[in-house]
């Protein structure tokens, strides 16, 4: 985890290895989310950028009993 301070605009810099390991461009939208005593940023991404990021998870789960 690392600190950032607010500037007297609001604005804040997001770390260099953050920025890195998760692929942020300058000029890139982000949501903002206030979720309870923290705030979240969450990159916006082109929905072909998405093609086969759910590859591989485990569908499985287990039925009710009136359902089966």
């Amino acid at each position: 985890m690392e600190a950032v301070k607010i500037s007297p605009k609001f604005q804040v810099v997001i770390p260099r290895r953050v920025r890195d390991a998760m692929k942020l461009n300058p000029g890139q939208k982000m949501r903002v989310i206030q979720y309870e005593d923290r705030i979240e940023l969450i990159p916006e991404r082109k929905i072909s950028d998405m093609k086969g990021f759910l590859k591989g998870i485990d569908t499985r789960f287990e039925r009710e009993k009136d359902r089966e």
